[in-house]
């Protein structure tokens, strides 16, 4: 009978470990991202923890959030996390990405030197940016369509101005924020930045920075960042069921928790608003 009642035991076990929905050794969920989850180690701080709870192993790829959801787009990924609203309406739309849910925010703030060549510290952020064209103050602009490019872009635009790519105090870097905001430090000029990748930088300079915050506080300079799963009718090959745990997980309270405590130089980089 005791060998019996052993017998039924591990058959009940090898049951619930093959039971739809439930998650096998070794799944692993592919994720695009923003540069800035990366950059400031948000990520590396959480990836840890959710294959801890869950049994998951998240890879990803950072990149702007236009490439992120092109990413998605292409089936190359489960699930994005991003920060650009509008572009992430679109591919909702177009049927590509499904049940977005916002996660946690942050600001964009205009950075410079000391010597504030162009004279916008303290200035609204529409009539700094109008200041900095006035004068061709270099300005450093991602230029590549991630979600803090689609932001100065759009900053521009309210301006009254068209994006001024062809000056040559407009520099475009095509490179991740980090290091736009070297070349930033390098010519002596400004770049928009968010502010968690801000204080990532601030961080590597032991608190001491060669650029800092100079515009801030707009309503306009809001930053959410969003997850939100890989459509299976778009992408058949898609782990739904994976990109749906992932993000159930990092809407919970506890994760949510962390994500307020994910701290450099003391300070919070991001805000969690799970709704």
């Amino acid at each position: 009978m005791k060998k019996i009642k052993i017998l039924l035991i591990a058959l009940g076990l090898v049951s619930l470990l093959v039971a739809p929905g439930l998650v096998k050794a070794g799944d692993v969920l592919m994720m695009a991202t923003t540069t800035s989850t990366d950059n400031t180690g948000l990520l590396d701080e959480l990836a840890p923890v959710f294959k801890k709870d869950t049994g998951i192993e998240l890879r990803w790829v950072a990149k702007g959030t236009g490439a992120a959801l092109k990413m998605a787009d292409n089936c190359d990924v489960d699930v994005v996390m991003v920060h650009a609203p509008a572009s992430e309406q679109k591919y909702v739309d177009m049927g590509v990405l499904k049940d977005r849910k916002e996660i946690m925010y942050n600001d964009f703030v205009i950075i410079g030197p000391d010597s504030d060549p162009a004279g916008v510290k303290g200035m609204p952020v529409v009539q700094a940016m109008k200041t900095i064209a006035a004068k061709k103050a270099v300005f450093v602009s991602r230029g590549d369509n991630s979600g803090t490019n689609k932001k100065e872009i759009s900053l521009w635009k309210v301006a009254g101005m068209s994006v001024p790519d062809k000056e040559a105090w407009y520099v475009q870097s095509g490179q991740n924020m980090i290091k736009s905001i070297v070349i930033a430090e390098e010519r002596g000029g400004y770049t928009m930045t968010d502010r968690g990748t801000y204080i990532k930088y601030s961080a590597t300079k032991n608190g001491s920075p060669e650029l800092n915050v100079l515009v801030e506080g707009d309503k306009t300079l809001f930053n959410q960042y969003s997850v939100l799963a890989v459509n299976p009718a778009h992408c058949p090959k898609a782990n739904y069921k994976l990109a749906t745990k992932f993000a159930d997980w990092i809407v919970a309270p506890e994760t949510q928790k962390a994500i307020a405590d994910f701290k450099l130089l003391g300070k919070k980089l991001f805000t969690p608003n799970a709704k």
